[in-house]
């Protein structure tokens, strides 16, 4: 199977199942290689109860070298499609970064993809969830503006821009999301 020096000693077998494994964790959905090390290790452990950390660290490093032979496992690929995906949903480029280094993926990478993050629209589009500031159906709620303030800083949005997006109209966010601006 794989006639390279680090994979010597470790069973043709074992190294044929962390392949398939990773082939089939990755064809269900996207993971960083940190995730992915850590489900084999998991697996491995459940499956060949004699492993041991040496052969389960080997069977990772397989499974990750083949994720990467098919392509379908990329760190930097990773971090963009979840800041993406993640900020279509609300979520602050500071909460996304700690998602992002909480998986692993390298603190350059986590840096190089955070450029193209717009909390602008990330914080309206969270307010339009949520129903606050220019999308409350309710009037103008003066009690509830801390507790909206506090959503947005839990959310991991600074005052100043949680302030700002709140005492937006609603023209005004709904043209800030089209156009996808900055300040």
């Amino acid at each position: 199977m794989d006639d390279t020096p680090e994979f010597t000693g470790v069973a043709t077998r074992r190294i044929s199942w962390a392949r398939n494994s990773a082939a089939y964790r990755l064809s269900r959905r996207m993971l960083s290689e940190q995730q992915l090390r850590e489900q084999i290790i998991r697996k491995a452990r459940q499956k060949f109860e004699e492993i041991g950390d040496e052969e389960c660290s080997l069977l990772a490093e397989a499974a990750i070298a083949y994720g990467r032979q098919l392509g379908a496992l990329n760190d930097k690929n990773f971090a963009e499609v979840k800041l993406r995906s993640q900020a279509r949903q609300g979520k602050s480029s500071r909460a996304i970064a700690h998602g992002l280094r909480s998986k692993g993926i390298e603190a350059a990478i986590v840096e190089s993809a955070m450029q193209d993050a717009d909390d602008v629209s990330a914080a309206i589009i969270l307010a339009r969830k949520r129903g606050y500031g220019p999308f409350d159906r309710h009037g103008d709620r003066l009690e509830q503006r801390a507790r909206q303030l506090a959503a947005f800083a839990r959310n991991g949005f600074s005052f100043d821009l949680a302030r700002r997006v709140l005492d937006m109209s609603r023209e005004e966010a709904e043209a800030e999301l089209e156009t996808g601006g900055e300040w």
